[in-house]
């Protein structure tokens, strides 16, 4: 591959130190503006050992990428930043490093449980989850608006359709943040940029914690085995795709992903609603008086609050994207942040507005074959959430500084302290 200068050295947009400050939106707005496709080499910022990568932070090019998974594909490299060996590719590939046909077969295992219609029975459950869990933290005053509001709804909601006991569900989802939040030491010991994670290489998100998850899995799975039931689990334990079983490892990465996808994008979506809410309280008003306003809110939400701030491609072959030409190999990440308050699809996209029509966000994806599997289950968790805010909250009150999970892959909070004040 070619080593290239950096197209704009003075900014940074890798660097995990950066986003636990905040999402550095001044410098994708300088990339948008004046290199939407530009060259970025990690080394210069994150002391990741890679050849570099093709910044894309405009909206058009973000959808286009995804669109095309013939050209820019998901199975070759992955869909993380970090360059793996063959062999790593192999041991940490989930269903997001596939592309079609094995992809949609994969898909098609789990389609059921995750489909709108399916979702919508769980509607009635999402409500009274969520209205016990925000009258708790009505009645509570001051809390942590993660842990207490936010991280309750979507594991509570998960863990059934994944097949786990309810007992289990704690542990298992304190081992989740300390997979996905490896470069924050408040979760994980291996620091995923700062010490020495080869040994952990074939791992999950180069977790050690990730084989707890593993053998967890594999222990569900052994009772599993033959039997009859639509939860995740059984349904992985008992596949064949292609005439043939998954093997152990594809059911454990599998499971990993559908634990983590589930629960962090609905958890950042709340968290960082109810600061948007905090922060723009006229909008909370704006909703009570205006109920019709709900459809339009959800997808407002989702888009100022782009929990999942890139993914990554690889070029098949030699292409171009906005004029620029693009190497067979070489990596491009797609910033979904970026291109979610992109001003030429977004007017103002710096205002948080409830009405905001239409509303092309790509927090679910920029389309194609990985558009989010769990984006009905969102939407419903999102929307229960609100309808919830509306009827019990006054308002939100923010009782100190937010803190910030240090990620460059996650946009999500780990402090929120607040106060919801009642009706």
């Amino acid at each position: 591959m070619t080593h290239r200068p950096d197209v704009l050295p003075h900014l940074d947009i890798v660097g995990h130190d950066v986003y636990e400050q905040g999402v550095p939106f001044a410098a994708y707005d300088e990339f948008r503006r004046d290199a939407p496709v530009a060259w970025v080499n990690e080394t210069e910022h994150n002391g990741h050992d890679g050849h570099g990568f093709w910044s894309l932070t405009a909206h058009e090019h973000v959808v286009a990428v995804h669109k095309d998974w013939r050209t820019f594909s998901s199975e070759v490299g992955g869909t993380e930043i970090e360059e793996l060996e063959p062999d790593a590719l192999v041991a940490r590939r989930t269903m997001l490093e596939t592309d079609p046909p094995r992809h949609t077969k994969l898909r098609q295992l789990v389609n059921p449980t995750f489909s709108r219609l399916s979702v919508e029975t769980y509607a009635a459950h999402a409500h009274e989850l969520v209205a016990e869990v925000i009258a708790a933290a009505v009645a509570n005053g001051s809390c942590d608006g993660v842990y207490a509001v936010a991280r309750e709804l979507p594991i509570r909601m998960i863990t059934g359709l994944l097949g786990v006991p309810d007992d289990d569900a704690p542990q298992l989802f304190h081992w989740a943040d300390q997979i996905v939040y490896n470069a924050d030491p408040d979760y994980s010991a291996a620091i995923s940029d700062q010490v020495d994670t080869d040994p952990y290489r074939l791992l999950p998100f180069r977790s050690p914690v990730s084989l707890k998850v593993l053998e967890y899995v594999q222990r569900l799975a052994t009772a599993r085995r033959g039997a009859d039931g639509g939860d995740v689990l059984t349904v992985l334990t008992n596949a064949l795709v292609d005439g043939a079983p998954l093997t152990e490892r594809e059911q454990g990465t599998f499971f990993l992903l559908l634990l983590i996808a589930g629960n962090e994008t609905t958890r950042h979506s709340l968290s960082h609603g109810l600061l948007a809410f905090a922060e723009h309280p006229d909008q909370l008003h704006r909703l009570r008086q205006h109920p019709e306003l709900l459809d339009t809110a959800v997808e407002e939400v989702l888009r100022w609050t782009s929990p999942q701030l890139h993914f990554r491609r690889t070029a098949t072959i030699d292409t171009e994207v906005g004029g620029i030409t693009i190497a067979a190999g070489e990596k491009l990440v797609t910033w979904y942040m970026a291109a979610n308050f992109d001003p030429a699809v977004f007017p103002d996209p710096y205002v948080f507005d409830i009405a905001r029509t239409p509303n092309r966000h790509v927090t679910f994806g920029g389309g194609g074959p990985h558009l989010c599997l769990g984006q009905w289950m969102a939407r419903l968790e999102v929307r229960a959430f609100l309808e919830a805010l509306m009827a019990r909250v006054e308002r939100v009150e923010l009782d100190g500084e937010p803190r910030r999970v240090r990620s460059n892959f996650i946009n999500g909070l780990k402090a929120l302290p607040l106060t919801l004040v009642p009706r």
